[in-house]
């Protein structure tokens, strides 16, 4: 199974269509989000096409490939719009025999194993760790942070790929 793993997209419209372009030309079977779909958050600028409406309705065609968390600026009114559920903390997806765990990033960390994965948003910085799981964070897709690229992971068979939003390969993590 391949995904294609993004965050903060912070409602611009501009970089949500970037994003599932790059999702159709990666063709992953599930687009995880990792929180901050709609709202810009109060200590964020506006980011470029910030149309929250508009951004839901990008995703809506998606809606059965796409498990998401929920972020520190999502709230219940963004779920009244958006048609998959966005409010859990976390999510857990097993693939491969691995187990890969999903949050923002802004609540306390689950117990894991050496063996499995974390993934997180909220700072808008890329990560690749060992800590003794693997931490692993896309960065931003609409706000990237410290001169990071907008961007996403894929992984496929035990490897993550991270990708600027144009598909230039930038790292690797392995299992």
């Amino acid at each position: 199974m391949k995904l294609f793993i993004a965050s903060d997209l912070h409602g611009s419209a501009k970089y949500c269509k970037d994003m599932l372009d790059a999702f159709e030309r990666e063709g992953a079977d599930k687009l995880l989000l990792l929180g901050d779909i709609l709202y810009h958050g109060p200590r964020n600028p506006l980011p470029e096409g910030y149309l929250p409406a508009e951004v839901s309705a990008l995703l809506a065609p998606y809606k059965e490939q796409i498990v998401c968390v929920r972020g520190n600026c999502d709230s219940e009114v963004d779920q009244m719009v958006l048609p998959f559920p966005c409010l859990s903390d976390y999510a857990l997806v097993c693939v491969d025999g691995i187990n890969i765990y999903l949050s923002h990033g802004h609540r306390a960390v689950p117990p894991m194993t050496e063996r499995d994965v974390y993934l997180t948003g909220h700072t808008h910085v890329p990560v690749a760790e060992r800590i003794p799981y693997l931490h692993l964070n896309p960065g931003s897709v609409s706000l990237p942070k410290e001169n990071s690229e907008r961007g996403y992971i894929v992984y496929e068979t035990g490897v993550f790929v991270f990708k600027t939003l144009g598909g230039k390969e930038y790292m690797r993590a392995e299992i």
